[in-house]
């Protein structure tokens, strides 16, 4: 959740489809961002719903050092993890939309609405990929990513969880930050890694790519290991103006 964070409802349809395209867009300032907890500043809460009432309360802004800091510190566990453990995609915020939780993140993070037939079929549209700085003008080739990747939640799990809180996490909706629109080649890179082994293309991303991560872990209470949390410390020193702001989830 990001300073001046927004809310919006799916985008209106776009009156007509755009070709194909996915090319670099120019370079972003260098300049570390100032504020970035649901810190990825291109984003929006993907509905109304999650800034209902009885919703957890917004935590004090917190200097990425100190983010990291809270984060426990645990081995990781892998044996026994399934990717179905955690149901995806589920029918979304809005049943009558006909659309699944992956495509209402498409649609809400589209930067030209597509068009939407029937099965919720989209055409047309852009959407920019923050981990490599692509605009894709197609939706077919774009992941949404879940941010801290499926099988690095199941290594951080802190107790097994419940299969209803895998399911909460798969298609969280509630926060800005836990799944992101991307490019599909960008994602395939990414795939399980954590930011010891892998970090966005675009490297004005970095400070923006640590603070989400770091808010997305302490948001589901989900350990870090040391070479995790090494590799933040080291992104850290490097955004000294990035700030960490989560809510904990139910």
């Amino acid at each position: 959740m990001i300073n001046n964070l927004l809310c919006r409802d799916l985008p209106a349809l776009a009156l007509a489809a755009l070709p194909l395209l996915t090319t670099a867009l120019p370079a972003s300032a260098n300049t570390p961002p100032t504020t970035t907890s649901s810190p990825t500043g291109h984003r929006f809460l993907h509905s109304a719903a999650a800034a209902a009432p009885g919703a957890a309360e917004a935590q004090v802004p917190l200097p990425l050092f100190e983010a990291i800091d809270r984060l426990p510190v645990a081995v990781e566990h892998r044996e026994g993890y399934r990717r179905d453990l955690y149901k995806h995609w589920n029918k979304g915020l809005i049943a009558s939309d006909g659309c699944d939780t992956r495509r209402e993140v498409i649609l809400a993070e589209a930067v030209t609405a597509p068009q939407v037939a029937a099965g919720c079929k989209l055409t047309g549209g852009s959407w920019r990929s923050p981990y490599d700085n692509l605009v894709v003008t197609d939706a077919g080739r774009l992941d949404v990513d879940h941010f801290v990747p499926l099988a690095e939640v199941f290594d951080s799990e802190r107790a097994p969880w419940s299969a209803a809180r895998r399911e909460a996490y798969a298609n969280d909706q509630n926060s800005p930050d836990t799944l992101i629109a991307v490019s599909a080649a960008s994602n395939r890179s990414k795939s399980d890694k954590d930011p010891a082994e892998w970090l966005p293309s675009d490297g004005s991303y970095h400070c923006t790519y640590a603070a989400t991560w770091v808010g997305t872990k302490l948001r589901w209470d989900l350990a870090a290991d040391d070479a995790e949390v090494q590799a933040l410390l080291g992104l850290a020193e490097d955004c000294p103006n990035t700030t960490v702001i989560y809510e904990t989830a139910p």
